[in-house]
């Protein structure tokens, strides 16, 4: 058996795994792989639509075609807390990626960038439903030169970090390979 079906074959009614990685590294087909044998899944698309820009569309469309037909395609404008409220617990849900929810939310100030992170992490540990995350790792490369791009980085690391500490199962993805967080390693206190 290949490490792909141990862990799809490992997953489990209710369960929130978090799967993150750098750009390139194969978090997202990580993330399909451990839903390749959920009946029902819907699939949350966070990130804004570039109509724009032809690298972007490549990568959008790789990711549609790597897709399972049957899957349910939820995509960019969507209030992303609103759309978990309303699953049903009979399906499995995958959210890509959360780089898409903090970019949507940057023009808040802390205050209200706090209560909305707080409402996805209550929303996130009551639903009734399995939930894979996909989060993009930033801050190991290049210091972002411009303030936006520092407090992106910010808020997506401490988001990161929150939903760790409710999650079930933390994989995280370099250059193709899929490494469990929560089973090789000790929290930070």
């Amino acid at each position: 058996m290949n490490n792909t079906k141990q862990a799809s074959s490992s997953f489990t009614r209710n369960e929130l795994i978090l799967v993150s990685g750098p750009s390139r590294g194969g978090k997202s087909r990580w993330a399909e792989s451990l839903l390749a044998e959920a009946p029902y899944v819907t699939y949350i698309a966070t990130a804004s639509d570039h109509p724009e820009d032809s690298n972007w569309q490549d990568r959008v469309r790789l990711h549609r075609e790597r897709r399972p037909k049957h899957w349910h395609l939820v995509e960019p404008g969507l209030d992303l807390i609103l759309a978990l409220t309303v699953l049903t617990a009979n399906q499995a849900v995958l959210i890509d990626s959360m780089g898409g929810f903090v970019a949507s939310h940057l023009e808040l100030d802390e205050i209200a960038w706090s209560s909305i992170s707080n409402k996805l992490i209550k929303t996130l540990n009551t639903r009734s439903y399995s939930c894979v995350l996909v989060i993009e790792e930033t801050g190991w490369g290049v210091v972002p030169t411009t303030k936006i791009g520092g407090l992106f980085r910010d808020r997506l690391g401490e988001l990161t970090q929150k939903l760790d500490r409710i999650a079930d199962i933390s994989w995280l993805v370099l250059q193709g390979r899929a490494i469990n967080l929560h089973s090789v390693s000790y929290p930070v206190p």
